[in-house]
């Protein structure tokens, strides 16, 4: 009875139920990851590797690069490139601001151009961002400019089945200026400005409000090396005019406009620069019965500008 005892005493008694634990553990956790997901795999690591270096990498830009965001501050100025149509991102507006008729009027034309973020903001935060100008309690930011390629101006007015009617500035250093050539090259018919990335003016507000709305439709390309840029044009089949005081030929003897043909601008002071004047095909001079030595950039291209249209219509 001892020995059955013994055998007796030696059987488990009743065991706590496992839960289900066994039952899941022994179902699996599902397909095996790829090697890339699996932590401390080479492969993990140099995905790892390849997704970091892709967060520092700056964002891709368009073919002609991006200007950089601008400023307009003062009541007055806030106001005038609202009515002009400048494009525009936030109105910044000071707490407690006097309500005057200028401030009604700038958060009326916010409001009813929509897509432009109204922000309250204290004065020293305004001061801040307008490093100390006198803002009056009202800024407007102004988004970069998205530039063209210079091919691009070519390419479009072949899409259009045209002969390019270009103009490229050398030197040209005042937004106004600018404004104003883009506003002839829309007037006239022609398919864009170029501008050298550097020493050049770009398309501030000042160059929108000169331009009186044409810089929406008119577009504006910025080469990296303006004289590279007139090369590639040359190579296009595409004639590069420049105007200069002293030119081997007068502007209505040239025959060139009539085609494809880019017209080279300088500034008003200095002209061309000599690299750039070396690529040109042609120099030619505008005649001044009047005597004035010179023309600003935005006059002398709409002289030559409306000789082209002339000849082409």
């Amino acid at each position: 009875m001892a020995a059955n005892n013994r055998r007796m005493s030696g059987k488990k008694g009743a065991q706590v139920g496992s839960g289900g634990q066994r039952r899941r553990g022994l179902e699996g956790k599902g397909p095996t990851p790829p090697a890339e997901m699996r932590k401390g795999h080479k492969k993990n690591r140099v995905a790892a590797s390849k997704a970091k270096q892709t967060a520092r990498r700056p964002a891709p830009r368009g073919r002609g690069g991006k200007g950089t965001s601008e400023l307009v501050v003062g009541r007055n100025p806030v106001v005038e490139a609202l009515r002009e149509g400048v494009p525009a991102s936030t109105l910044y507006v000071q707490q407690f601001i006097d309500n005057d008729e200028r401030v009604r009027e700038a958060l009326q034309l916010a409001a009813e151009r929509g897509g432009i973020n109204l922000m309250e903001a204290p004065r020293p935060e305004l001061d801040r961002m307008t490093n100390g100008l006198n803002h009056q309690g009202l800024v407007l930011q102004v988004p970069p400019y998205e530039y063209a390629h210079p091919e691009d101006l070519a390419n479009a007015a072949a899409d259009g089945g045209e002969d390019p009617l270009i103009v490229a500035l050398d030197g040209v250093t005042d937004p106004r200026n600018l404004g104003a050539v883009v506003r002839s090259v829309s007037a006239f018919g022609g398919h864009g400005v170029v501008v050298p990335e550097r020493r050049a003016a770009g398309m501030t507000a000042g160059a929108w409000k000169t331009s009186a709305g044409a810089a929406a439709r008119t577009p504006v390309a910025r080469a990296t090396n303006l004289t590279r840029a007139l090369e590639a044009y040359k190579k296009a089949g595409i004639v590069v005019v420049g105007l200069a005081a002293d030119g081997e030929a007068e502007l209505g003897d040239l025959a060139a406009l009539e085609g494809p043909v880019v017209i080279v601008v300088g500034s008003e002071g200095k002209g061309l620069s000599r690299l750039v004047g070396e690529t040109c095909d042609f120099r030619v001079r505008i005649p001044m019965p009047g005597g004035a030595e010179s023309l600003n950039a935005g006059v002398a291209a709409g002289i030559v500008l409306y000789e082209a249209a002339r000849r082409r219509g």
